[in-house]
Parts: C-alpha cells; structure tokens; sequence
C-alpha cells in the first residue's frame, strides 16, 4: 500500500465518521475494493452512552369500553408486564439468545431451579462474541421469557427471578 493510499483511506475513514454524525447513525460499515484481492473494509460505530435507567417498555392494553374501567386496569396490566416485574434480569444487548453452552448440551437453567448470584443463566450472542448473562442476584427461577435462537432487543426481559 503507498502512502498516497494510506491517506486516501484515512480521508475516506474521517468522511465516514462525518457522515455518521451529521446523520445521526449509530453505525456505518462499507467496503472499498481497490481491484483484485485489493479492499478495504470499515465500520464506524458511535458509543452509546450508558442509560440512566433503563429504557421504557412499551406496553399494550386491550381497549377499555370506559374510562375508569381503564384507569384500573393499567395498574393489574403493569403487574403482569414481565419487564416491571422486581426480579427481571433484562438483556443488556441486541442479540441471540442461547439456553445451553453449546448444541446438544443441558440448559444453563429451567424453571424452579436455584440460582446463585454470578451463575451464567443464558448466552447473548453479539457480533460473533458469546456474552454469558449473570444472574443479578440468587433466587429461585420463576419464568423464562424467552426461548433458545430467539432474537432479543436491549432492555428486553429474559428470565425472572425470585
């Protein structure tokens, strides 16, 4: 590579960053092919900032005919929200779920087992990286909101427990 190309490319990196923040985009990734067997591949990415607290989930009720009907309803539709719920482990990525270390292999947990704090309780796979998911505290595991090759949000509940 010359170095008239390496500046090239350092250029055409500092425009792609440009690009993400005037667009307000989180992530941006292109290739260059420069010919055969010659290319360069980027991904630009802004940090996300941590999260104050964590994001709202949406909750959807059933139409209610009145509205006081509505008002004490929203409150027995919370309760029931797996996300509100004191003892959900949330996932802390966009990913995949896994339910067991490997193919073939016991889950990680099942409903009714004790866990203890730091015990992995499923794997969120990112980008190709396995991201073992602790449990937060010990309890016992109430429910399991997900299920194994299920595609999950940032924010989104996966197991509760109690």
């Amino acid at each position: 590579m010359t170095n008239d190309t390496h500046i090239a490319d350092v250029a055409f990196i500092k425009a792609l960053a440009e690009l993400l923040r005037e667009n307000d985009l989180t992530e941006l990734e292109v290739t260059r092919d420069y010919g055969e067997d010659d290319s360069l591949s980027v991904r630009v990415s802004k940090a996300q900032p941590a999260p104050a607290a964590a994001p709202a989930q949406q909750v959807y009720h059933a139409p209610a005919a009145a509205a006081p009907a509505a008002a004490e309803a929203a409150p027995a539709a919370d309760a029931s929200d797996p996300a509100a719920h004191p003892g959900a482990v949330t996932s802390p990525m966009v990913g995949t779920v896994y339910m067991q270390p490997e193919p073939g292999a016991p889950s990680f947990i099942s409903v009714g087992a004790q866990v203890s704090e730091g015990d992995t309780l499923l794997i969120v796979e990112a980008m190709k990286t396995m991201n073992h998911i602790p449990a937060p505290h010990s309890g016992t595991v109430k429910r399991i909101l997900v299920e194994d090759g299920a595609s999950v949000e940032y924010g989104s509940p996966l197991v509760i427990i109690e």
